[in-house]
């Protein structure tokens, strides 16, 4: 090489190829190209000067040595800006044309494995690392078999970019790179954003992560990364880190390849994501490290870690701050692998150092079908869903409660799905909603303070400690939901709805208070007394005391199978009668007490054998019916006037009706107080007219 002849007279412009495959250093005056036959070919020599380099044909060329070269001043227009005072970090505007450009099938090799043989040009001031003036366009392959930290500048193109595997360099890729669509297959180490500087690369479908791909942030800024990752052998992770007032939003999915090539990685199926693999070469991970990161952006459906324990780990850590990570997505999703805190795959060997939230996004309905292992805030914003459980076998789920900072705030949904063990949740607060629905009992063992409904689909929920007077509902929805009272506090229920086949129970020597309107009871009550300050509509059967209040308004149909209760009754307040469904029965029990005791008090304006009208038809109500210790209809035949004042039946839930007989009644004392101010006018009327009569077609007592 001592005799290699001068670069310009071996041509600076045009077609060097000659020259680099002689081994020949060369001095750009222009645009210059290699056109390389196949094979390998070293280069052990250095460009410099001004111009431009093209690489071509079909072979590797292999740069072992750093070169330098910057284009024309008549094409730089590039500006680089430090900004940020005290926290410089690096913006460029106006990139120049690519100095450094491999066609398709040609492939460019910087470096042999050591230090050297990179091509740039760092004339900028850029803090803690160098940016490269020279930027790049990859439509065939780059490849980076470099140990040393370097920087690509702005690159394009729509081929491949590739570091080999336990190479430790460190790619610096900084700033925003609209014109790459091709693939990256980081073998060893990324650095996509730095405190120092930000990246975006918008047009990347893909990135084959053989080794770390660390995401950073400047302060103050949001960073957005919407390629998919995948991942071919074991020992692969995403880390993430942030600084104050930033967000890394990740909106692709990490996933394992089983097929397609280098430049277009792919998994054969989905579910070998959820798999364990061979020597566990489809396990990858992320490290959240203190930052501030968002899987999702509202417009997709596809999680970012899809896998089980055995086939992802999820680190939530604490660094300058601690972790947050929020679910953004538009439709559901399930995270079937714990979030811990531990060193990499060893994630359960500490608590996760952070918070969770489910971002309020319409259909943003995430599973958690694995116990999670972070000592931080869980947070289901108004619209979203958080499902505890899958609901299929082995997707049981579930928070960590043994640290100092859990919370749990809803003011979505919550959702219990487990099938075998059971969940435990404790100091539930917001205005969302908590259903059980899983075949697993659901505990809480904290004071529950939310204001939403409660709904027991399935299985049982049990109220430890605390009550549920704050929720504004408590439902039975399902033939086998149970809801366990008997270890709760104030067991006061704002609203209690329970179907047929359904069951609560409270302790034998407490009060369970139902009030507010619209209870609805067909299930089964047991416990010491029930309580009806409110409105309370059967049948229920109840195994225990039942008392109404002066506020209290008991409704029945007659002919319908009646409420049951096993202990002593109380009664005041309201009956309603609602009309028969069928033909009118000859004696109507409306509450079957089936113990030996007979009810005390009466309903208001309801002496025994007053006389009311059902429909068309009179009956006289006793509350010695039945057995002999029932409130019961029997049918009266008499003409004369009631006894007591004239009563009427109710007949359905909507307006009364004047000449039909099926509206609504509800009894007082000193007589008929109608539930629409239509048979009331029609009432008023009449008796002005001195006949003391109803209106024709209204049914009166006796």
């Amino acid at each position: 090489m001592a005799g290699a002849p001068d670069a310009r007279a071996a041509g600076g412009r045009g077609d060097i190829t000659a020259d680099v495959l002689a081994g020949r250093d060369v001095r750009l005056t222009g645009d210059a190209v290699v056109r390389l036959p196949a094979g390998t070919h070293t280069y052990p020599g250095v460009l410099s000067g001004e111009g431009t380099l093209r690489i071509a044909g079909t072979g590797t060329l292999v740069l072992t040595r750093d070169s330098d070269f910057t284009l024309p001043k008549a094409r730089q227009r590039q500006q680089v800006r430090v900004q940020g005072g005290n926290h410089p970090y690096v913006t460029v505007h106006h990139p120049d044309p690519p100095a450094v450009t491999v066609e398709r099938g040609a492939t460019l090799q910087y470096g042999d494995g050591g230090t050297a043989g990179q091509i740039g040009h760092f004339p900028y001031n850029t803090p803690a690392y160098r940016q490269n003036q020279n930027n790049i366009r990859v439509d065939g392959t780059l490849r980076l078999s470099l140990k040393s930290a370097y920087n690509l500048g702005t690159i394009s193109g729509s081929g491949l970019i590739a570091q080999p595997r336990f190479l430790w360099g460190t790619w610096d890729l900084s700033g925003t790179h609209p014109g790459f669509t091709g693939t990256i297959d980081n073998g060893t180490q990324a650095q996509a954003g730095r405190p120092e500087f930000a990246l975006s690369l918008p047009g990347v479908r893909k990135v084959l992560n053989q080794g770390t791909w660390t995401v950073d942030t400047p302060l103050g800024q949001t960073v957005t990364q919407r390629m998919d990752f995948y991942q071919r052998e074991y020992g692969s992770d995403i880390n993430v880190q942030s600084r104050p007032g930033s967000k890394v939003v990740l909106t692709g999915q990490y996933s394992w390849a089983d097929g397609g090539s280098d430049t277009d990685p792919t998994l054969s199926d989905p579910a070998l994501n959820w798999r364990p693999a061979h020597k566990n070469i489809n396990k990858r991970g992320t490290n959240i490290k203190g930052a501030n990161v968002q899987w999702g952006d509202g417009t997709t459906d596809k999680i970012f870690m899809p896998g089980t324990a055995e086939t992802v780990y999820i680190n939530l850590l604490a660094a300058r701050e601690r972790s947050r990570l929020t679910f953004a997505y538009n439709g559901p999703v399930t995270l079937g692998a714990p979030i811990g805190g531990g060193v990499f795959h060893d994630t359960l060997s500490a608590p996760g150092q952070g918070d969770i939230v489910v971002k309020g996004i319409k259909g943003n309905d995430v599973t958690f079908a694995a116990r999670q292992f972070y000592d931080g805030t869980t947070t289901v914003e108004k619209g979203a869903v958080l499902r505890l459980g899958s609901g299929k076998a082995g997707g049981d789920g579930g928070l960590h409660q043994g640290g100092s900072r859990y919370g749990l705030t809803v003011d979505g949904g919550v959702i219990a799905q487990n099938t075998d063990k059971p969940l435990v949740l404790s100091g539930i607060s917001g205005s969302g909603a908590l259903t059980q629905a899983g075949r697993a009992p659901l505990r809480l063992t904290g004071p529950p303070t939310y204001t939403g409904a409660t709904t027991v689909r399935r299985g049982t929920l049990v109220l430890e400690r605390g009550t549920l007077a704050a929720s504004r509902a408590v439902r039975l929805t399902g033939a086998d939901a149970r809801l366990d009272l008997t270890r709760a506090g104030d067991q006061t229920l704002r609203r209690l709805d329970a179907v047929s086949g359904s069951e609560v129970a409270w302790g034998g020597e407490d009060r369970l208070t139902v009030r507010g309107s619209g209870n609805s009871l067909a299930g089964t009550l047991s416990g010491g007394e029930l309580y009806n300050s409110g409105a309370l509509q059967g049948p229920f059967t109840l195994n225990g005391d039942f008392r109404q209040a002066k506020s209290g308004e008991l409704t029945v149909r007659a002919g319908a199978a009646p409420a049951k209760v096993s202990g002593m009754v109380s009664l005041a307040g309201r009956l309603t009668v609602q009309a028969p469904e069928g033909e009118a029965p000859g004696e109507a029990v409306l509450l079957d007490i089936t113990g030996k005791h007979r009810a005390t008090g009466t309903f208001s304006g309801l002496r025994e054998g007053s006389r009311i009208t059902v429909a068309s038809t009179r009956y006289r109500l006793t509350y010695q019916g039945g057995d002999g210790n029932d409130v019961a209809l029997v049918r009266d035949s008499s003409n004369g006037k009631p006894e007591g004042g004239a009563h009427s039946a109710a007949s359905g839930s909507g307006p009364a009706r004047a000449g039909d007989g099926t509206g609504p009644w509800v009894w007082a004392a000193g007589g008929v107080v109608a539930t629409a101010a239509l048979a009331f006018a029609v009432l008023r009327r009449r008796r002005r007219a001195g006949d003391g009569a109803l209106a024709p077609g209204r049914h009166r007592a006796g």
